[in-house]
């Protein structure tokens, strides 16, 4: 049970963002930008760098909804996101997704754990500079967006149907977008 009254029943971020949707156009935005928008990665490696994240932040709500999102997106599906949330090292992406994904776990440990042996390890399989920000970036926002859902104790569903839904609506409507059912984002 949430440790607020919500307005709704709707599960992890999606009824916080109801709650208080003054703050949920920024956070939508943010998550579009990061998510979506205009990369060199793949919207599919990085929503497995969100689930990665939010694995490892222990984040129910959004591993489950992040990694639906990221098996939708990438050819692999499931089966790739259970490897690379088991065993990054040993998954089978590439080497430069290996090195980016390091750097997503020195940020979740905390901003001055990436090193420099991080970023040269990046730069060294070709990582960009904007991959690089946006690499950090995504870790840092997905610790906020974890501890927002979790420091409320929202609910997380169990079925991950629920979650395959909502990825096909992401992947439809984006994460700022109404879909024509008026559902909201998550």
């Amino acid at each position: 049970m949430p440790h607020i009254t919500l307005n709704t029943d709707e599960p992890g971020i999606r009824g916080l963002l109801r709650f208080r949707p003054e703050t949920a156009g920024p956070l939508n935005d943010l998550a579009e930008v990061l998510l979506r928008g205009e990369s060199t990665l793949s919207r599919g490696e990085r929503e497995l760098i969100a689930t990665y994240v939010s694995g490892l932040n222990e984040c129910r709500f959004c591993t489950s909804s992040h990694a639906a999102f990221a098996a939708a997106q990438l050819s692999e599906g499931m089966a790739l996101v259970e490897q690379v949330r088991a065993d990054p090292d040993g998954a089978p992406v590439s080497a430069k997704l290996k090195a980016l994904l390091g750097i997503a776990a020195a940020v979740q440990q905390g901003g001055r754990q990436v090193g420099d042996h991080h970023i040269a390890a990046a730069r060294a399989e070709g990582a960009t500079d904007v991959e690089i920000h946006d690499t950090v970036l995504i870790a840092a926002a997905f610790c906020m967006f974890n501890r927002y859902v979790d420091g409320l104790a929202t609910f997380a569903p169990e079925d991950p149907a629920d979650y395959a839904t909502a990825a096909d609506r992401v992947i439809a409507y984006g994460y700022t977008t109404t879909s024509p059912v008026a559902e909201p984002r998550g």
